[in-house]
């Protein structure tokens, strides 16, 4: 009489709960990259889409402005300027300039702390009018470079360009 076992043996148990967990392992290390990839690109995200809401308000107030200036009214900067004035809808003088770590408005912070702006130039065009011959408009491009914080001691670079050109004519 041959007895036949059904069931599983204590090595085959011992393989399998093994195999098991270093699936699980390998699995579990996946899977803590990407959380920490996910919390750097939410960083990054976060710090751009704070840097693009300060540039729309900035080329916002801009459009709907006269006067415009590098560093005083009515100047042209073909070059480069590193700030910025004019005269807002209300008559009120705004001047755009890089502070400390960022982009601010009458000396006041419009980038979060997350935003390192390293370079800010207005390239104005169009203000001077000389014996009524200027026929252009006033216009400004705005380049602004830096750094975006991606979590601590991690940094990405960025480059960005906009213009803006005021809404009333000046011809």
């Amino acid at each position: 009489m041959t007895r036949t076992f059904r069931g599983f043996t204590l090595v085959e148990l011992i393989v399998a709960v093994g195999l098991f967990a270093f699936v699980m392992m390998l699995a579990s290390g996946a899977y803590l990259v990407m959380i920490g990839a996910n919390r750097d690109a939410q960083a990054i995200t976060t710090g751009i889409n704070n840097l693009s809401f300060a540039l729309e308000t900035m080329t916002r107030d801009i459009r709907t402005g006269i006067k415009y200036g590098c560093g005083t009214f009515g100047t042209d900067c073909t070059g480069g300027g590193e700030s910025f004035v004019f005269m807002d809808a209300n008559n009120n003088s705004i001047t755009y300039t890089k502070g400390t770590n960022g982009l601010t408005k009458n000396n006041i912070a419009i980038t979060d702390s997350s935003v390192e702006v390293t370079s800010l130039k207005f390239y104005v065009t169009g203000t001077v009018n000389a014996r009524g011959s200027d026929y252009v408009q006033p216009n400004v491009v705005i380049v602004v470079s830096g750094k975006v914080s991606a979590g601590p001691g991690k940094w990405k670079e960025f480059y960005v360009e906009t213009s803006a050109t005021m809404r009333g004519t000046d011809l």
